[in-house]
């Protein structure tokens, strides 16, 4: 991630936020079609699996961001775990609309709005907490699914970050 320094809240999240969806994709353009749909053993999630689930939250937590509760009632939470989009194009289609909810509700954001109450399951949060909820939620999920781009690519796998052994520069 290119750091900026910034002392503002909002500006440091968005700029996070798009790290973590950039990292997602440059982890998911590295596996084969079939890598979308396959599970290392039947309680894991594969890698579609993980971002129907987040597209599924991205929508109830970003829809109505500052006038609903967070979990939306019409959100099937459990089905997201099941029946996965079956193939790249259809997985990145879901990938996409789900950031297209964060971003169409933090990008108008202003300072002003830090303080005010959201509700999500019921909990009150100030703008700040739930988006600092959202963003852990969603690296916990990218961190998932590097974790199996990686597992799938092995000795293939282009690094994200700072190679192996390339820590000194």
């Amino acid at each position: 991630m290119a750091h900026e320094f910034t002392t503002s809240y909002l500006a440091d999240s968005r700029a996070v936020l798009r790290h973590y969806k950039q990292l997602g994709e440059r982890a998911m353009e590295q596996i084969e079609d079939r890598d979308f749909t396959t599970m290392l053993d039947p309680e894991m999630n594969s890698v579609a699996l993980i971002v129907k689930h987040m597209a599924g939250n991205m929508k109830s937590r970003w829809t109505d961001f500052l006038t609903t509760d967070g979990e939306k009632p019409d959100r099937d939470r459990d089905h997201e775990f099941v029946q996965p989009p079956t193939d790249r194009e259809s997985v990145m289609e879901v990938w996409n609309k789900g950031w297209e909810h964060v971003f169409s509700a933090v990008d108008p954001l202003t300072e002003a709005d830090l303080n005010r109450k959201v509700t999500i399951r019921g909990e009150p949060h100030s703008v700040t907490q739930a988006i600092n909820r959202q963003i852990a939620h969603y690296a916990y999920h990218v961190g998932q699914i590097v974790f199996l781009a990686k597992h799938f690519r092995s000795d293939k796998w282009g690094s994200l970050t700072i190679p192996r052994n390339r820590s000194v520069t």
